[in-house]
């Protein structure tokens, strides 16, 4: 049996229902319209005693979702403002906390590229598969944002300090290093993916049986996974990012080491205030010990004041619309970004 809804497609297979996402043209960018949609068949078959897991997975090859759909929210601000593009948002992250919660098991296979809100969508699942075509990343910072869509929490549960450098920089993760990260749980050839649904949707083993049957043997520790010199070159998350931001740009020019350049490079290109608030993030998420609930709950907080900040819509028309890659951020420099400024984000 076979139903259409919207921007995915579903199916059942005896005991399995099946999600595919379907906006291959847009990568998957996840809008409210696909996030309703996702969770009305969640919710459908949430109550049906025939469905026992889920299996969700992408009609493109290039990518699992590359996030959400921020030339949609771009337009929503310059026409409705703000709190109407907020209020979209918040759909796709019902999505997310829905799989989060979801009772039954949910398996995500995120082939491809997986950023922002496909992290949201594919990294909170019961059982999520990376494969070596895997680009895993949360790079807010880069327009203007903050690392949401649950994200925070899962760079919050990674090794320290590893999770605080990816959360800065938004570097991009292969399949490996998302293992090692936290951020998935099986790596397996995308040569074996089609044996590996094949086996998931009509095995009635379970999933970890089914997962082990088809994934590679052995994860890479974090700290093979990236240079060692991280852990000392970012081992500063007790400092606040006022204090600890400038001491993190003075190691890393002082580094002779090529990834230590290229995060100094991206550090000095993302807008300054979204770094602020992305430090103080991972500190509040560490300091509580927030569940992803409480990270969800936080980042819908700061999320409105991001995009009601000019940062957000300068980020996204240099990066998406004009792609001049020449954002004129406000404030410019790390060190004019207000402290009490950061604070109002977390108090208000």
């Amino acid at each position: 049996m076979q139903d259409n809804i919207s921007t995915i497609r579903s199916s059942r297979h005896g005991h399995v229902g099946y999600i595919t996402l379907d906006r291959p043209r847009n990568l998957n960018a996840i809008d409210r319209a696909m996030a309703e949609a996702i969770m009305e068949i969640l919710a459908e078959w949430r109550d049906d005693p025939a469905i026992q897991r889920i299996l969700i997975d992408s009609s493109s090859s290039k990518a699992f979702c590359a996030g959400g759909d921020i030339k949609s929210l771009y337009k929503t601000i310059q026409a409705e403002g703000p709190e109407a593009a907020h209020r979209n948002m918040v759909v796709p992250y019902q999505a997310m906390q829905m799989i989060t919660d979801y009772p039954k098991p949910i398996i995500t296979i995120m082939d491809g590229i997986t950023m922002g809100g496909g992290v949201g969508l594919g990294a909170h699942a019961r059982y999520r598969v990376a494969t070596e075509r895997s680009v895993l990343a949360m790079p807010e910072n880069l327009i203007g944002l903050t690392p949401d869509a649950g994200g925070s929490w899962l760079l919050a549960q990674a090794p320290r300090p590893y999770g605080l450098r990816l959360a800065l920089t938004g570097e991009r993760m292969i399949g490996a290093q998302a293992v090692a990260m936290g951020f998935a749980d099986y790596l397996v050839s995308s040569e074996k993916l089609e044996a590996l649904k094949t086996a998931l949707l009509s095995d009635r083993a379970s999933e970890d049986v089914i997962l082990n049957r088809y994934a590679t043997t052995g994860h890479t520790p974090h700290a093979e996974a990236f240079p060692q010199a991280i852990s000392t070159l970012y081992d500063m998350e007790d400092m606040g990012p006022h204090d600890g931001l400038p001491i993190l740009l003075s190691r890393l020019e002082a580094s002779d080491q090529d990834w230590a350049r290229t995060d100094l490079t991206t550090l000095r290109s993302v807008c300054p205030f979204s770094l602020h608030v992305t430090w103080r993030m991972q500190q509040e998420l560490h300091a509580t010990r927030a569940s992803c609930d409480d990270a969800f709950a936080l980042e819908t907080r700061l999320v409105l004041h991001m995009i009601s900040r000019p940062d957000f819509s300068e980020g996204v028309r240099a990066r998406v619309i004009d792609k001049d890659n020449a954002p004129r951020w406000s404030p410019a420099t790390l060190s004019d970004v207000q402290e009490e400024a950061v604070e109002r984000c977390f108090n208000d």
